[in-house]
């Protein structure tokens, strides 16, 4: 992992990402949760190929959504890896739309673990 690593990912709002339907508020734009996923998946993006059994969790975030994006509208999330402490790895991000208004920035947390071993430490829950 190299500091200034970059994952971007972007997505078209359709009705299944709003505030309405995830649940986060009664106005059709894209909800905080969505953009929260959208960030998320541009850390792991840029940290893809980790290897040797490995694979990132999330640890903490911090969000700012500035401006609302409606559905239609095209939104892109940039991370870039700005600090590696051991296995903790921190990324700031920023997401835009198609305007190329900012409508959310922050920073993610993410901690590199062996993905069987983290898998294995699991409870089990008994549904029966």
């Amino acid at each position: 992992m190299e500091l200034g690593s970059r994952g971007v990912v972007s997505a078209v709002v359709g009705d299944d990402d709003t505030a309405v339907r995830v649940g986060s508020g009664d106005v059709p734009v894209l909800g905080t949760p969505r953009l929260l996923a959208l960030a998320e998946g541009a850390t792991v993006e840029a940290v893809a190929g980790l290897g040797d059994g490995r694979t990132s969790v999330g640890t903490r975030v911090e969000l700012e959504h500035l401006a609302a994006s409606p559905v239609g509208m095209r939104v892109t999330v940039e991370a870039v890896l700005t600090e590696v402490d051991g296995a903790r790895l921190v990324f700031e991000f920023e997401a835009t739309d198609e305007r190329d208004v900012v409508v959310g920035k922050g920073r993610v947390e993410r901690v590199v673990v062996d993905r069987e071993r983290f898998l294995a430490r699991l409870p089990r829950v008994d549904r029966g």
